[in-house]
């Protein structure tokens, strides 16, 4: 039977759920233990104390993890323990574009440091052609004397970058078609 739930989940979109900041890890395995699909993506963060500088593993975006889930079947989610809601507008969950998801997870899984970064709203796209992070698109800027790209979540307005060679992306060119006034 769990069996049946899981594949059948794997069929629903991703939804960001906003949870208690620090929470993050207790949702994301109360909801595991339920039998969700959840994704919470974490950096190495150095946090510098008075005495030492202690190195952890912090969720990408503070007080948010993303879940596939039914929205109709919402109530077992919304009783987990530190989940305040499942970001929505105008009152309806809001789902997150699968290919958003995919280009965080990839990311993360090949060890490409990803940090949060401030969201940005325009910019250069570019499509990496290369590497592990082939057919990830995001935009592309300098910091600290290197080439990062920025991967974002847009229903968040949050976003993580990670070093990226600039021999490996390429720029996306998008037609402007001009309206009919």
């Amino acid at each position: 039977m769990f069996a049946e739930i899981a594949e059948e989940e794997r069929q629903f979109p991703w939804y960001a759920l906003k949870v208690r900041t620090g929470a993050e890890p207790r949702v994301k395995t109360a909801l595991e233990n339920k039998g969700y699909n959840v994704f919470l993506p974490t950096w190495l963060d150095c946090r510098r104390y008075s005495d030492r500088i202690k190195k952890i593993q912090a969720p990408l975006f503070s007080g948010y993890l993303f879940c596939r889930l039914d929205v109709v079947n919402r109530l077992p989610i919304l009783t987990t323990s530190y989940v305040d809601s499942i970001v929505s507008f105008g009152g309806e969950p809001c789902p997150i574009e699968d290919h958003e998801i995919t280009a965080i997870q990839r990311a993360v899984e090949f060890g490409s440091s990803p940090t949060p970064w401030p969201y940005l709203s325009k910019g250069d796209r570019v499509r990496v052609q290369f590497g592990s992070l082939t057919g990830i698109e995001g935009i592309v800027l300098r910091a600290d004397g290197k080439e990062r790209l920025i991967l974002s979540i847009d229903l968040l307005q949050r976003s993580v970058s990670v070093e990226i060679d600039r021999d490996h992306i390429r720029p996306l060119v998008y037609k402007v078609t001009p309206s009919l006034v």
